[in-house]
C-alpha cells in the first residue's frame, strides 16, 4: 500500500514523461494514459526536462510530441489522485512560488509559469516540434499541440474547450482565433462541442489527418525530412513565422485574455467558493459525455 502524503497527493507514476531518441528525433511521450494523460504539474516539469534535454541533445534535429494511450491530453488536471495544485516545484522561470499565495494571486502566480509561461518557452523551442496527436485533445491538451510547429492528427481525433461550464473563457494558452478563424473560434468556445480533426484541418489548425494506425509512421517521415534540412534554417523559418503571429498580436491579445481568465476564477471564488465554479473532472466528462452522446473512454 502507498503510502498518502501530508498534501493527498498520490502519483501513479514517477515517469510521467518517456523519452526516446533516434535517427535524430526525440519522442517525449505524455505518459498518464490511465487519467487520459491528464496535465498536473510533476508532467509539466516533466514535458520541460525533457524539451530542455532535447534541445541541448545536439543529436536531436526534431522533437515529437506524442501522448500515450487512446488520447492525446484530456486537458489539465482538476481531479486525479496526483492532482498537484498545492505543491511547490522548482521553478524555471521568473516567477515566485504560488504556494501559501492568498486568494486569487495563487492561481494567478501558479498558471504564469505552469501554463502561459511554460508554453511560451515550449513554442520557442529552436528545433522543429510535430504533435502527433489521436482521440482527445481537450482544453489544457489544446495548448500543448498548439504550441508545436506542425500537428499530425489521427482520424478519429477531436479538439475541444469546453471550460465556458466553469465561465472562464477558454484556456490560459489563449491562441484560439490566431489557429481558427475568429467566428470558428467563437463557435468552438462559446458552444464548447467537439471538433473533429477533419474540420480542423479544414480550418488549417490540423497540417494533415491520416488514420490511426498510420500517425506514428507518418511523424516518422516528417521529423526525418525536417531532420534532413540545415538546422539554422529550420530554426530561423520558425522565428520568422512565430514573428508574424506576434506582429498580428498574439502575444499581447494572450496577456489579454490571460487577465480575463483570472478574473473569471477571482468571480468563481468570491460567488461561490470555488476558483472552478462548482466543476470537477466528473462533472465536467459528464457533460461532455451528455453533448456527445458518448464519452472519450
Amino acid at each position: 500500500m502507498t503510502d498518502t502524503p501530508p498534501d493527498g497527493v498520490v502519483y501513479e507514476t514517477d515517469a510521467p514523461v518517456l523519452t526516446r531518441v533516434g535517427d535524430g528525433v526525440a519522442w517525449i511521450t505524455m505518459n498518464r494514459p490511465a487519467f487520459h494523460n491528464a496535465q498536473n504539474s510533476q508532467m509539466t516539469y516533466a514535458l520541460d526536462d525533457a524539451f530542455r534535454g532535447a534541445v541541448d541533445d545536439p543529436g536531436v534535429k526534431v522533437i515529437v510530441l506524442a501522448g500515450a494511450g487512446r488520447h492525446f491530453s484530456a486537458g489539465h488536471d482538476i481531479g486525479t489522485p496526483g492532482r498537484d495544485v498545492n505543491r511547490s516545484f522548482e521553478r524555471r522561470l521568473l516567477f515566485p512560488d504560488h504556494v501559501g499565495r492568498p486568494g486569487a494571486e495563487f492561481l494567478y502566480t501558479r498558471e504564469q509559469e505552469v501554463y502561459l509561461g511554460m508554453c511560451r518557452r515550449w513554442r520557442d523551442c529552436p528545433k522543429p516540434t510535430i504533435a502527433m496527436v489521436q482521440g482527445a485533445c481537450i482544453a489544457g491538451g489544446l495548448m500543448l499541440a498548439w504550441v508545436c510547429d506542425l500537428i499530425l492528427a489521427s482520424d478519429d481525433a477531436f479538439f475541444q474547450d469546453p471550460v465556458i461550464r466553469m465561465g472562464i473563457p477558454g484556456v490560459e494558452y489563449f491562441a484560439h482565433a490566431f489557429e481558427l478563424p475568429p467566428r470558428v473560434a467563437k463557435e468552438f468556445l462559446l458552444l464548447g462541442e467537439r471538433m473533429p480533426a477533419a474540420r480542423a484541418e479544414a480550418f488549417g489548425m490540423v497540417n494533415k489527418v491520416v488514420p490511426r494506425d498510420a500517425l506514428e509512421a507518418t511523424a516518422r517521415d516528417w521529423a526525418m525530412r525536417l531532420a534532413a534540412k540545415p538546422a539554422l534554417g529550420t530554426w530561423l523559418t520558425k522565428q520568422a513565422i512565430n514573428h508574424v503571429e506576434d506582429l498580428r498580436g498574439k502575444r499581447t491579445a494572450m496577456d489579454a485574455a490571460f487577465h480575463m481568465h483570472h478574473f473569471a476564477h477571482a468571480q468563481n471564488e468570491l460567488a461561490s467558493g470555488d476558483r472552478l465554479g462548482g466543476q470537477d473532472a466528473a462533472s465536467m466528462a459528464a457533460a461532455n459525455k451528455a453533448a456527445a452522446g458518448r464519452g472519450p473512454a
